[in-house]
Parts: C-alpha cells; structure tokens; sequence
C-alpha cells in the first residue's frame, strides 16, 4: 500500500524535518535581531552598541590569552625540559653589586649619612629690631596731627598727648610747627619727678604699680639703691616712662555752667554771665549746628580731652541754636576755645559753640532753635576756621555729639 502514496503524502525522514526546522528557526531569529537592530540604530545607539560590543569581545580574548598561557606553563615538565625551553628565554643580565664608599673623616655621619645633606646657614641674617626703652623727639611739621604722629610710632594718640603734658597741656590743639615732641617707646605717661613724692602715690596717681616704674628698663632704676618706695632716692627733676599709665584731664575749658550761677565760669573768661537767668526751655532734639555737614579734621575723643567735634567750613558762616536755651555764657574764653557760646536748655542739657569770629548773642537772652547766634571763625587755639561743638547731660555727661545731631 506504501507504494500507491502521493508524493506530499510520502514521511519525511527525521533528518530532513530538522533541518527544515532550524532553517526556519535560523531565519526567524535573524529576523528578529534584524528588527532590534533596526530600532537601536533609530534611537541613536548604534555606535554606542558597537562600541561596547568591541570593548566586551577585547576583555573575552584578554581572558582567554590569560587562560591558555597559565595552563601551559603550569603544565610544563620540572627538569630537563624546563632546562631545555629556559633556554629558549632571554636570560636577565647579572646584577652589579653596589660599591661602598669610606665617609671622609671630616664628613659629620650622624647629620651628612643619617639624615642627608644639611641646609648651610644664610650669610645674611636680618635680625629683628630690638624693641625701643628710651625716650626720642619729633619735631612737628605743618599738618601734622596727634593721630599721624602717634600712627607713624605706633603709639596710642593719648600717649603724645600724656608725653607732652608742658608742652601740650590737656588740650590737642595746642600742637604746632615747630613743636618738639617727646616719643615715648611704650604707651603711657612721662612724669617729671618732684622733692617730697612718693613711687606709690605717683603710680596710684596714673594708675599702674610702683613695681610697673621700678621695673621699666628705660628708667634705670636699681632696687637695690632705691630705698623705701614712700622716700626713694630719686633726683628731683628725673624724668620716668610710667608704662600703661593714664592721664586724668580737667575740665576747666568747659565746665556745667547753670542758669542758677553762670558766675562759676568766670575763671574760664571774660565771657562768664552774672545773676540768676531764666527762660525757654529746649526740646531735647538737636539740629545741625551749622551749614556744613563734615568734619575739619577732630572728631570726638575723649581719650584725648577732645569732647566735641569740629566741623569744617569758611569764616564768616553761620553758626545756628541746635535747641531752644538760655545764653549762659557768651564771649571770650582764655584757655583755648577763643569766641564761645554756651546754652542752657533747662531740660539737663546744654551746648558749647566755639571759635566763633562773631558772637551775636548776649547773656541771658531766650534763643529758638535755629537762630543765628554767631559766625564761624578761627580763635583761640585753632589752625583754620571750624567750629567745635559740644553736647553735655547732666545724666551722660559729655556725649557723642553725632549721637544726637540730625
């Protein structure tokens, strides 16, 4: 019956239907990958593909080289052939043994062998400056101020002022051309010593200890010859560096004069008032003083007795009542501030205006805020016109004008 079949109907033999089959199989997968590739190099990433592609098929023959050429000589016979192939290899050069030297015996081995070449010392040395004990002068050149001077020796400007006190008095204006100044080396105080004083007064006096003056090289003191410190043996008229020490100044250019007894300033000037004065009371709000709005060149600093401020201008500008007051002193001033007015403004305040080239007020006379109460000028102990202008509280004392002012 095998025989009657149709060809179509004919088995296939096993063989045959398997390779048709992973023909098929074959085809459909290239296919496939066709497609994916198609869509990576649509997106961009066909370079990138390859690029990895390359990078994992060099590492797997990298891999393989590693494997063959540790299993081969792994594998290799122990004597004879070994000697036989190491004989096929390069051979290394021989190793030269390194020389050794003698040390000189000038040679220091702990530094030159142990710790190497050592650095030579430089030919050049610049030493610091030696910190300065004495006392030197300065003799002040046109525009100089206390705070240039004590700048250029770095000193504190209080301590020209405390090194100067017969010459400069308490009062920073007094400085002119010409001056000769003492620079002490530390900041502090220069002391004139007089009979009858005791170290320990005169060191309570600026404030330090007397072991502080003892102590101090620049004075040349030996403890050993000084004595009893309430009776030393100090010539009258020595001169004494008083380190860290301090000046008290007074206050006699400017004291609180009151509307109850203006006479007090009279030991100021001839420009104190008289009697008892009455009037309008200020209201505790200060305006500017004069036409200007900057300064001349002070500012206020109490550390060195300068309580005001002095602003800047031309003779002859007007000078205005920074609050409503009473005049309780107007005209001249003997101890450096020339033409001065002073208002009471019977809240515990008051104002002092100074250097005046005009005072157009008089004593007793009620002045609203803003008026013209003089001109600015250049009297007194001053190097240009200004006006120096003070506030005092009986609550603060002598305060910060620019505080206040608007």
């Amino acid at each position: 019956m095998q025989d009657n079949l149709s060809p179509s109907d004919q088995p296939v033999e096993e063989p045959a239907l398997e390779e048709a089959l992973l023909t098929e199989e074959t085809a459909s997968t290239a296919k496939k990958a066709s497609h994916i590739w198609e869509n990576i190099i649509r997106m961009g990433m066909g370079e990138t593909v390859l690029r990895v592609a390359a990078i994992v098929v060099s590492l797997s023959l990298f891999v393989v080289v590693v494997w063959v050429m540790g299993s081969f000589y792994l594998n290799l016979p122990d004597q004879p052939q070994a000697a036989a192939s190491s004989n096929l290899l390069p051979t290394a050069p021989a190793q030269t043994p390194t020389p050794v030297f003698d040390i000189p015996p000038y040679f220091d081995t702990l530094g030159a062998s142990s710790m190497g070449v050592l650095r030579s010392a430089m030919l050049h040395t610049i030493l610091p400056e030696k910190p300065r004990s004495d006392v030197v002068t300065y003799t002040v050149v046109q525009g100089d101020t206390l705070f240039g001077i004590a700048e250029k020796y770095n000193l504190k400007p209080e301590t020209i002022l405390g090194g100067n006190r017969y010459t400069l008095g308490d009062d920073p204006h007094t400085i002119r051309p010409g001056q000769i100044l003492n620079i002490l080396p530390i900041d502090g105080v220069y002391h004139r010593w007089s009979s009858g004083e005791g170290l320990n007064g005169v060191a309570k006096f600026y404030g330090v200890t007397a072991e502080a003056i003892v102590n101090f090289a620049g004075n040349n003191l030996d403890p050993a010859t000084l004595g009893d410190f309430t009776k030393p043996n100090i010539e009258p008229g020595t001169w004494l560096i008083v380190p860290g020490g301090k000046v008290a100044f007074s206050d006699w250019k400017t004291p609180r004069i009151t509307r109850s007894n203006p006479a007090k300033a009279k030991e100021v000037g001839p420009g104190a008032c008289s009697g008892t004065l009455d009037g309008w009371y200020g209201t505790g709000s200060f305006i500017w003083p004069s036409t200007e709005r900057f300064l001349s060149g002070w500012d206020y600093s109490p550390n060195i007795n300068h309580y005001g401020i002095d602003i800047a201008g031309a003779e002859g500008n007007a000078i205005f009542a920074a609050d409503t007051g009473v005049v309780v002193y107007a005209g001249w001033n003997d101890y450096g501030y020339g033409n001065m007015v002073v208002l009471d403004h019977g809240n515990g305040w008051q104002t002092l205006y100074a250097h005046l080239s005009v005072v157009g007020v008089s004593c007793g006379q009620s002045i609203l805020q803003g008026t013209v109460i003089g001109s600015m000028g250049s009297t007194g102990n001053s190097t240009g016109p200004h006006l120096h202008f003070e506030l005092r509280s009986d609550a603060y004392g002598r305060v910060n004008p620019w505080d206040f002012l608007r």
